[in-house]
């Protein structure tokens, strides 16, 4: 899309949807990711809690959670619909938002500052980065999700057309300015096609 080989370029992919991550790319090679051990560790995601402090895991057992009644809570109770009360969907939380509702907002919100900070946080540990890109249901089509993430990163050289952001759903576009010095992009995920080509690969070794 941008005309250069991505084995050259340092890469930040956020596959932003219900489940969500970001994954930092250093010339062809994964560099980091924000999921850990397990997908519960990173970003807030449609269920799954993102970081959380420790501290909050020994407070919900002196409260009389088990290991049941916390994997539970931790995967499919918190997140976006934790948050909000009862919204996965980001543009259910957008339009509790726009109607005044305060934990539609907090999740709403939230979720842009978790993006935001890997962002910043892998740029610095790969010492910059050439191209942004976003992917997945949010985002590919959340125009109004990306735009809270991509304003104010003019200062790590991310300049980008918000009006064209604006007009974007579900389609492969170039978004930022001639002058950026990070191409920042959004490219439609075609994970099937993945799965079989890894598939193919492993099946004919």
């Amino acid at each position: 899309m941008i005309g250069r080989d991505w084995n050259d370029l340092k890469i930040i992919s956020c596959h932003l949807g219900s489940g969500a991550s970001i994954a930092a790319i250093d010339h062809g090679k994964s560099f980091d990711t924000t999921m850990g051990m397990t997908a519960l560790e990173g970003l807030i995601m449609g269920s799954r809690c993102g970081d959380v402090d420790p501290g909050v895991i020994l407070y919900l057992m002196d409260q009389g959670y088990d290991s049941k009644a916390l994997t539970k809570l931790l995967y499919k109770q918190s997140g976006l619909i934790g948050i909000s009360g009862d919204k996965q969907d980001m543009r259910d939380i957008r339009a509790g938002r726009d109607a005044g509702d305060e934990r539609s907002t907090y999740a709403f919100d939230m979720f842009a500052q978790r993006v935001k900070r890997y962002i910043g946080g892998y740029m610095a540990e790969m010492g910059g980065c050439d191209l942004l890109l976003f992917t997945g249901g949010i985002g590919e089509n959340a125009w109004f999700m990306r735009r809270p993430i991509l304003e104010g990163l003019e200062c790590l050289g991310i300049k980008v057309d918000l009006e064209l952001n604006d007009k974007t759903m579900g389609e492969d576009v170039i978004l930022s300015t001639p002058d950026s010095k990070v191409a920042t992009v959004v490219v439609t995920t075609d994970e099937e096609f993945v799965i079989a080509s890894d598939t193919y690969k492993l099946v004919t070794k």
